[in-house]
């Protein structure tokens, strides 16, 4: 392509002449970051290789960085925090610095569906080689922490020998693809997308085409009415619909992810059919490749470019260019009118039960997935899922044996029937483990729960109420779509002291919430809370909603009305 060529394409899909993007079709494929020449010069895909006959062999110290520090995540794998760094040094330190001579190690759970087997595999290396951690994820995958190169070849034979795998659970590549957790399961599914998830990972997982995408990408299919999958935070999500001339099929989304610079998903007004997903999906993933803008981290995800091209822009590229065919108009899928996370006992198509319970914020253990496997197997079940939300779906439960069942997981820590404050928060890896991380979440949130359900164990919320923390600004829990959503950060007291603390995000929420139109949260000047007064706070703020709320009015709607005196 000549420099006249190129001007006239960035005019003719909106982007400014004479400014590289690294946008694959228009200003060619040389690197304009280390970065992309890291993955340039060596496939992400290629350093397992290297892991299992050098690293694994000769240990952490024979690691090469480009691989530590980069190509690693194709396979999962993460250097953990190290312990002891508190959170008002993150930013102060180099990576380098900050990470341990472990590793958090991913494993991708497409769809979120396990087999008994699988879970009790995935407990045992958790006992056996990360000192039995392991949390249950927003994007339905299980991480395991602790864990030494050493260890890596075997867990990945332990894990393929059950049909799972680490493969691009990280990377610059297409992570794992969230799906409904009641996906062939539920009386009221639209259409199931177990064969569109199936035929996408067949033809993307460990493909060269798919390994060097300009950040990462993330995907989400459901056909349940309650849009159970957070569509609107995904770069590309098919919503279960039904066309009044084609039937059921997918309303597709694009564009959506939040961290620093949150933009929700857009409509792009086209049906798919069955037929037509996965290669709607390869479409939109090929756009991100090519057009996807490479140059500067910060702006390499598929909503600044949709934010620079426009829906109408973007279907003709998609129909135009890489389907070849146009795509049927279609319907909006109609609002949900039931939570999507699937807690508590419900009523399959073939007439047995699943049963949706919450572990506090997604922390588990290999003793305790064991111990799950276990009690599902004396109960006549195999087979179980992992949600969006940190929960578990279980499947298959015969009616005898539900409240058998239900108090056998309470008594591992596996609630049917959690406190609205239990059910409703989510929290991400946080200082514990993460490089990146200014304060704690797991152990603030879970000491957050155990206050609210003592002091607030006299009202009655019309509806959970979601509490999402953050250990950082990137979002990894969601905080800007929740109804209280905390990112953490250093705060400074009045005499000077420094400590942990959240900047506040009010109201925001997903279709799934069935509270409210999907929006993101508001933050008010100024209103911040330390790590200590979290628990008051929270309890402060749920009492003034219940005094001041009209009749109907979710805690969304009250507060982006309130004024800002009754947020603090």
């Amino acid at each position: 392509m000549t420099a006249t060529e190129a001007t006239q394409v960035r005019r003719v899909r909106g982007t400014r002449a004479g400014v590289a993007n690294g946008q694959w079709k228009i200003d060619g494929h040389d690197p304009l970051n280390s970065n992309e020449a890291l993955k340039q010069d060596d496939d992400g895909l290629n350093v397992r290789h290297r892991i299992e006959t050098t690293y694994a062999q000769n240990g952490f110290d024979s690691i090469d960085p480009s691989d530590l520090h980069g190509r690693f995540r194709w396979w999962g794998l993460y250097t953990q925090r190290k312990p002891g760094i508190d959170g008002g040094r993150t930013a102060a330190l180099a990576p380098e610095e900050l990470e341990d001579r472990y590793f958090m190690l991913r494993v991708r759970i497409d769809g979120g569906r396990l087999t008994t087997r699988q879970l009790r595999v995935i407990g045992e290396i958790a006992r056996d080689h990360a000192r039995d951690s392991a949390d249950l994820t927003d994007r339905q995958n299980i991480q395991l922490h602790w864990v030494e190169i050493e260890s890596v070849p075997e867990i990945w034979r332990r894990l393929e020998a059950v049909g799972l795998q680490t493969t691009e659970a990280c990377g610059d590549v297409p992570r794992v693809i969230l799906g409904s957790p009641l996906a062939g399961i539920a009386a009221d599914e639209i259409i199931d997308p177990t064969p569109v998830i199936d035929e996408i990972q067949r033809r993307a997982l460990a493909n060269p085409e798919y390994s060097n995408l300009p950040r990462k990408f993330k995907s989400a299919i459901t056909g349940h009415p309650s849009q159970d999958v957070v569509h609107e935070i995904n770069d590309i999500a098919l919503v279960g619909t039904v066309h009044p001339e084609l039937g059921p099929g997918y309303d597709l989304w694009v564009g959506g992810a939040l961290s620093t610079t949150p933009r929700l998903a857009e409509r792009l007004g086209a049906f798919v059919t069955e037929a037509q997903a996965a290669d709607v999906w390869e479409g939109v993933t090929s756009i991100f490749r090519d057009y996807g803008y490479r140059r500067l981290r910060n702006k390499a995800r598929l909503k600044f470019l949709l934010a620079e091209w426009g829906v109408e822009r973007f279907r003709e590229v998609l129909e135009t260019e890489y389907l070849g065919y146009r795509l049927a108009d279609g319907p909006a899928a109609p609002r949900p009118t039931t939570p999507g996370d699937h807690i508590g006992v419900h009523t399959q198509k073939d007439g047995r039960n699943s049963i949706g319970v919450a572990p506090t914020v997604g922390r588990l253990s290999g003793t305790r997935l064991i111990a799950l496997a276990d009690a599902l197997e004396a109960h006549g079940s195999t087979r179980l899922r992992t949600t969006p939300h940190q929960k578990l779906v279980v499947l298959d439960i015969a009616d005898d044996q539900v409240e058998s069942l239900v108090a056998e997981l309470d008594g591992i820590g596996l609630s049917a029937r959690p406190s609205p404050f239990r059910r409703s928060t989510i929290a991400c890896t946080g200082l514990e483990y993460c490089k990146l991380a200014i304060v704690d979440t797991k152990d603030t949130a879970t000491a957050t729960i155990a206050v609210l359900e003592e002091r607030l164990a006299d009202i009655d919320l019309p509806h959970p109420i979601s509490l999402h923390i953050n250990g950082c600004p990137n979002s990894c829990a969601r905080i800007q779509t929740a109804d209280i959503g905390l990112k953490g950060q250093i705060l400074t007291d009045a005499n000077g002291v420094q400590g942990p603390g959240f900047q506040v995000h009010l109201g925001g929420g997903l279709a799934s919430d069935t509270r409210a139109d999907a929006g993101l949260g508001r933050t008010v000047r100024g209103l911040k809370v330390t790590q200590a007064d979290l628990p008051a706070y929270v309890e402060r703020l749920v009492r003034r909603f219940l005094a001041d709320r009209t009749e109907t009015q979710t805690f969304a709607e009250w507060a982006h009305a309130a004024d800002e005196e009754a947020l603090q």
